[in-house]
Protein backbone atom coordinates (compact mmCIF):
# COMPACT_ATOMS: atom_id res chain seq x y z
CA UNK A 1 0.00 0.00 0.00
CA UNK A 2 1.40 3.40 -0.97
CA UNK A 3 0.70 6.67 0.77
CA UNK A 4 -0.18 9.59 -1.45
CA UNK A 5 2.34 12.39 -1.15
CA UNK A 6 0.51 15.61 -0.26
CA UNK A 7 0.40 18.68 -2.47
CA UNK A 8 2.48 21.20 -0.56
CA UNK A 9 2.40 24.99 -0.51
CA UNK A 10 5.34 26.59 1.26
CA UNK A 11 4.93 30.16 2.45
CA UNK A 12 8.45 30.22 3.91
CA UNK A 13 11.75 30.06 2.01
CA UNK A 14 13.18 27.92 4.83
CA UNK A 15 10.26 25.48 4.61
CA UNK A 16 10.80 25.26 0.87
CA UNK A 17 14.41 24.28 1.53
CA UNK A 18 13.35 21.66 4.07
CA UNK A 19 10.79 20.14 1.71
CA UNK A 20 13.36 19.90 -1.08
CA UNK A 21 16.03 18.49 1.25
CA UNK A 22 13.58 15.66 2.01
CA UNK A 23 13.28 14.84 -1.69
CA UNK A 24 9.83 16.38 -2.09
CA UNK A 25 10.53 19.12 -4.62
CA UNK A 26 8.08 17.47 -6.98
CA UNK A 27 5.31 17.81 -4.40
CA UNK A 28 5.68 21.58 -4.10
CA UNK A 29 2.85 23.29 -5.96
CA UNK A 30 3.33 26.86 -4.71
CA UNK A 31 5.97 29.01 -3.00
CA UNK A 32 6.69 32.62 -2.04
CA UNK A 33 8.23 35.37 -4.14
CA UNK A 34 11.39 35.01 -2.01
CA UNK A 35 11.92 31.28 -2.50
CA UNK A 36 15.09 30.97 -4.55
CA UNK A 37 16.76 27.79 -3.31
CA UNK A 38 17.31 25.13 -4.44
CA UNK A 39 17.57 25.85 -8.14
CA UNK A 40 14.24 25.59 -9.92
CA UNK A 41 11.81 26.47 -7.12
CA UNK A 42 11.52 30.06 -8.34
CA UNK A 43 9.72 28.73 -11.42
CA UNK A 44 6.85 27.44 -9.30
CA UNK A 45 3.67 29.52 -8.85
CA UNK A 46 4.39 32.37 -6.44
CA UNK A 47 1.67 33.11 -3.92
CA UNK A 48 3.02 36.19 -2.13
CA UNK A 49 4.19 39.69 -2.95
CA UNK A 50 5.73 42.43 -0.83
CA UNK A 51 3.93 45.73 -0.31
CA UNK A 52 7.30 47.42 0.14
CA UNK A 53 9.61 47.84 -2.83
CA UNK A 54 13.10 47.30 -1.42
CA UNK A 55 14.89 48.19 -4.62
CA UNK A 56 16.57 51.56 -4.32
CA UNK A 57 15.75 51.92 -0.61
CA UNK A 58 18.38 52.29 2.08
CA UNK A 59 18.35 50.06 5.17
CA UNK A 60 17.02 53.01 7.20
CA UNK A 61 14.23 53.58 4.68
CA UNK A 62 13.29 49.89 4.65
CA UNK A 63 13.20 49.82 8.46
CA UNK A 64 10.95 52.90 8.53
CA UNK A 65 8.59 51.47 5.89
CA UNK A 66 8.28 48.15 7.71
CA UNK A 67 7.69 49.77 11.10
CA UNK A 68 5.11 52.16 9.66
CA UNK A 69 3.18 49.32 8.06
CA UNK A 70 3.24 47.08 11.13
CA UNK A 71 2.62 49.87 13.62
CA UNK A 72 -0.55 50.62 11.67
CA UNK A 73 -1.53 46.97 12.30
CA UNK A 74 -1.11 46.15 8.64
CA UNK A 75 1.11 43.55 7.05
CA UNK A 76 3.85 43.85 4.50
CA UNK A 77 2.94 40.86 2.32
CA UNK A 78 -0.05 40.03 0.16
CA UNK A 79 -1.31 36.48 -0.34
CA UNK A 80 -2.85 35.48 -3.69
CA UNK A 81 -5.87 33.61 -2.40
CA UNK A 82 -7.31 32.89 -5.84
CA UNK A 83 -4.12 31.16 -6.95
CA UNK A 84 -3.91 29.33 -3.62
CA UNK A 85 -7.42 27.98 -4.13
CA UNK A 86 -6.61 26.88 -7.68
CA UNK A 87 -3.54 24.97 -6.50
CA UNK A 88 -5.67 22.91 -4.09
CA UNK A 89 -2.94 22.14 -1.54
CA UNK A 90 -3.21 19.45 1.09
CA UNK A 91 -0.59 21.09 3.31
CA UNK A 92 0.38 24.72 3.83
CA UNK A 93 3.65 25.43 5.65
CA UNK A 94 3.79 28.84 7.30
CA UNK A 95 4.93 30.61 10.50
CA UNK A 96 3.87 32.92 13.33
CA UNK A 97 7.39 33.87 14.38
CA UNK A 98 7.87 37.14 12.50
CA UNK A 99 5.53 39.35 10.46
CA UNK A 100 8.59 40.82 8.74
CA UNK A 101 9.74 37.41 7.49
CA UNK A 102 6.60 36.08 5.82
CA UNK A 103 2.89 36.58 5.24
CA UNK A 104 1.07 36.65 8.57
CA UNK A 105 -0.26 33.43 10.09
CA UNK A 106 -3.66 35.03 10.60
CA UNK A 107 -3.91 35.79 6.88
CA UNK A 108 -2.97 32.22 6.00
CA UNK A 109 -5.48 30.71 8.43
CA UNK A 110 -8.27 32.89 7.09
CA UNK A 111 -7.42 31.92 3.51
CA UNK A 112 -7.28 28.23 4.41
CA UNK A 113 -10.74 28.36 5.95
CA UNK A 114 -12.09 29.67 2.65
CA UNK A 115 -10.68 26.79 0.61
CA UNK A 116 -13.14 24.24 -0.74
CA UNK A 117 -11.22 21.22 0.56
CA UNK A 118 -9.63 20.25 3.85
CA UNK A 119 -6.11 21.57 4.19
CA UNK A 120 -3.59 21.20 7.00
CA UNK A 121 -1.90 24.46 8.02
CA UNK A 122 1.36 23.90 9.88
CA UNK A 123 3.12 26.77 11.65
CA UNK A 124 6.87 26.30 12.04
CA UNK A 125 8.19 28.28 15.02
CA UNK A 126 11.93 27.74 15.48
CA UNK A 127 13.83 29.85 18.00
CA UNK A 128 16.96 27.70 18.33
CA UNK A 129 19.02 25.26 16.28
CA UNK A 130 17.32 22.39 18.12
CA UNK A 131 13.94 23.81 17.05
CA UNK A 132 15.07 23.95 13.43
CA UNK A 133 16.07 20.31 13.51
CA UNK A 134 12.75 19.44 15.19
CA UNK A 135 10.91 21.28 12.40
CA UNK A 136 12.65 19.10 9.83
CA UNK A 137 11.37 16.04 11.66
CA UNK A 138 7.87 17.54 11.81
CA UNK A 139 7.78 18.19 8.07
CA UNK A 140 9.10 14.68 7.44
CA UNK A 141 6.41 13.07 9.57
CA UNK A 142 3.71 15.19 7.97
CA UNK A 143 4.72 14.24 4.43
CA UNK A 144 5.54 10.58 4.87
CA UNK A 145 9.31 11.21 4.83
CA UNK A 146 10.06 10.51 8.47
CA UNK A 147 13.04 8.25 7.75
CA UNK A 148 14.59 10.80 5.40
CA UNK A 149 14.06 13.55 7.97
CA UNK A 150 15.73 11.50 10.71
CA UNK A 151 18.68 10.80 8.41
CA UNK A 152 19.03 14.47 7.47
CA UNK A 153 18.88 15.61 11.09
CA UNK A 154 21.48 13.02 12.10
CA UNK A 155 23.81 14.26 9.36
CA UNK A 156 23.35 17.89 10.38
CA UNK A 157 24.00 17.09 14.05
CA UNK A 158 27.12 15.16 13.08
CA UNK A 159 28.44 18.18 11.19
CA UNK A 160 27.82 20.46 14.17
CA UNK A 161 29.54 18.01 16.50
CA UNK A 162 32.50 17.72 14.13
CA UNK A 163 32.81 21.50 13.90
CA UNK A 164 32.82 21.90 17.68
CA UNK A 165 35.37 19.10 18.01
CA UNK A 166 37.68 20.71 15.44
CA UNK A 167 37.67 23.93 17.47
CA UNK A 168 37.88 22.42 20.93
CA UNK A 169 41.56 23.26 21.22
CA UNK A 170 41.48 26.89 20.07
CA UNK A 171 43.09 29.08 22.74
CA UNK A 172 40.51 31.88 22.60
CA UNK A 173 37.05 32.74 21.36
CA UNK A 174 36.98 36.20 19.78
CA UNK A 175 34.24 38.62 20.76
CA UNK A 176 31.94 38.34 17.74
CA UNK A 177 29.25 40.84 16.82
CA UNK A 178 26.74 39.81 14.18
CA UNK A 179 24.50 42.67 13.06
CA UNK A 180 21.16 41.60 11.64
CA UNK A 181 20.42 45.08 10.31
CA UNK A 182 22.62 48.07 9.50
CA UNK A 183 20.54 51.16 10.26
CA UNK A 184 19.33 50.96 12.92
CA UNK A 185 21.75 48.26 14.07
CA UNK A 186 20.14 45.04 15.30
CA UNK A 187 21.72 42.60 17.74
CA UNK A 188 21.08 38.97 16.75
CA UNK A 189 18.62 36.59 18.34
CA UNK A 190 17.08 33.18 17.80
CA UNK A 191 19.68 30.65 16.56
CA UNK A 192 22.39 33.11 15.42
CA UNK A 193 24.21 33.42 18.79
CA UNK A 194 24.26 29.62 18.87
CA UNK A 195 25.84 29.56 15.41
CA UNK A 196 28.53 31.93 16.71
CA UNK A 197 29.18 29.71 19.72
CA UNK A 198 29.44 26.53 17.65
CA UNK A 199 31.81 28.40 15.31
CA UNK A 200 34.24 29.12 18.12
CA UNK A 201 33.25 32.69 18.88
CA UNK A 202 31.99 34.45 21.97
CA UNK A 203 28.18 34.49 21.63
CA UNK A 204 27.64 37.22 24.22
CA UNK A 205 26.35 39.85 21.81
CA UNK A 206 22.67 39.09 21.28
CA UNK A 207 20.37 36.62 22.98
CA UNK A 208 19.91 33.01 21.92
CA UNK A 209 16.31 31.93 21.57
CA UNK A 210 14.93 35.47 21.73
CA UNK A 211 13.97 37.93 19.01
CA UNK A 212 16.62 40.15 17.49
CA UNK A 213 16.52 43.73 18.79
CA UNK A 214 17.87 47.17 18.13
CA UNK A 215 21.17 47.89 19.81
CA UNK A 216 23.07 51.09 20.56
CA UNK A 217 26.49 52.60 19.93
CA UNK A 218 27.12 52.40 23.67
CA UNK A 219 26.33 48.69 23.85
CA UNK A 220 28.49 47.99 20.81
CA UNK A 221 31.42 49.98 22.19
CA UNK A 222 31.14 48.25 25.56
CA UNK A 223 31.28 44.84 23.89
CA UNK A 224 34.33 45.94 21.84
CA UNK A 225 33.94 43.27 19.15
CA UNK A 226 37.08 41.70 17.75
CA UNK A 227 35.18 40.35 14.74
CA UNK A 228 32.16 42.01 13.11
CA UNK A 229 29.87 40.10 10.76
CA UNK A 230 27.38 42.22 8.83
CA UNK A 231 24.44 39.98 8.04
CA UNK A 232 21.28 42.04 7.47
CA UNK A 233 18.24 39.79 7.42
CA UNK A 234 17.33 38.92 3.85
CA UNK A 235 20.55 40.33 2.36
CA UNK A 236 23.18 38.54 0.34
CA UNK A 237 26.79 39.65 0.94
CA UNK A 238 26.82 41.72 -2.25
CA UNK A 239 23.61 43.47 -1.12
CA UNK A 240 25.31 44.47 2.12
CA UNK A 241 28.36 45.85 0.33
CA UNK A 242 26.10 47.82 -2.01
CA UNK A 243 24.10 49.28 0.88
CA UNK A 244 27.00 50.08 3.23
CA UNK A 245 28.05 53.42 1.69
CA UNK A 246 24.53 54.76 2.33
CA UNK A 247 24.24 53.43 5.87
CA UNK A 248 25.12 55.53 8.88
CA UNK A 249 26.94 53.22 11.24
CA UNK A 250 26.93 53.75 15.05
CA UNK A 251 29.12 56.39 16.67
CA UNK A 252 32.51 55.07 17.70
CA UNK A 253 32.61 52.57 14.85
CA UNK A 254 36.18 53.41 13.66
CA UNK A 255 37.52 52.77 17.18
CA UNK A 256 36.14 49.24 17.48
CA UNK A 257 38.89 46.58 17.59
CA UNK A 258 37.42 44.68 14.64
CA UNK A 259 37.33 47.81 12.48
CA UNK A 260 40.86 48.85 13.44
CA UNK A 261 42.15 45.36 12.61
CA UNK A 262 40.28 45.04 9.31
CA UNK A 263 38.19 42.17 10.63
CA UNK A 264 34.74 43.21 9.36
CA UNK A 265 32.91 40.76 7.11
CA UNK A 266 29.76 40.73 4.99
CA UNK A 267 28.11 37.32 5.09
CA UNK A 268 25.42 35.84 2.88
CA UNK A 269 22.75 36.09 5.55
CA UNK A 270 19.84 35.10 3.33
CA UNK A 271 21.26 31.66 2.73
CA UNK A 272 23.10 30.89 5.95
CA UNK A 273 21.73 32.89 8.90
CA UNK A 274 18.26 34.30 8.20
CA UNK A 275 16.50 31.14 7.07
CA UNK A 276 15.87 28.45 9.70
CA UNK A 277 16.56 25.46 7.50
CA UNK A 278 19.32 22.93 6.87
CA UNK A 279 21.79 25.60 5.74
CA UNK A 280 22.12 27.09 9.23
CA UNK A 281 24.78 24.41 9.66
CA UNK A 282 26.58 25.79 6.62
CA UNK A 283 26.30 29.18 8.30
CA UNK A 284 28.05 27.94 11.43
CA UNK A 285 30.80 26.44 9.28
CA UNK A 286 31.26 29.72 7.40
CA UNK A 287 31.39 31.69 10.65
CA UNK A 288 34.04 29.27 11.90
CA UNK A 289 36.18 30.02 8.85
CA UNK A 290 35.84 33.74 9.54
CA UNK A 291 36.73 33.32 13.21
CA UNK A 292 39.38 30.61 12.96
CA UNK A 293 40.97 30.58 9.50
CA UNK A 294 44.15 29.22 11.11
CA UNK A 295 42.26 25.99 11.78
CA UNK A 296 39.78 25.70 8.93
CA UNK A 297 41.06 28.07 6.26
CA UNK A 298 39.36 31.33 5.19
CA UNK A 299 35.78 31.45 3.88
CA UNK A 300 35.09 31.38 0.17
CA UNK A 301 34.12 34.69 -1.44
CA UNK A 302 30.72 33.30 -2.41
CA UNK A 303 29.96 32.90 1.29
CA UNK A 304 31.57 35.93 2.98
CA UNK A 305 33.57 38.96 1.92
CA UNK A 306 35.95 41.12 3.93
CA UNK A 307 34.54 44.67 4.02
CA UNK A 308 36.76 47.42 2.57
CA UNK A 309 37.15 50.24 5.15
CA UNK A 310 36.16 52.91 2.62
CA UNK A 311 32.61 51.51 2.50
CA UNK A 312 31.94 52.14 6.21
CA UNK A 313 30.78 55.59 7.33
CA UNK A 314 29.60 56.94 10.69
Amino acid sequence: MTTRVPRIVSLLPSATEIVCALGLAGSLVGVTHECDYPSGVARLPQLTASRISHQGMSSAEIDHAVRSQLDGHGCIYDLDEARLRALAPDVILTQELCDVCAVSYRTVRQAARRLDADVTVVSLEPATIADILANIVTVGELTGRGAQADSLVSALRARLDALEASLSGVPRRPRTMVLEWLEPPFAPGHWVPQQVGVAGGDPGFGTSGEVSRTTTAEEISAYAPEVIVLAPCGFYAVDTLRELPRARLPAGWPELPAVRDGNVWALDATSYLSRPGPRVVDGAEILARILHPEVLGPPEDRHALRVPPELMHV
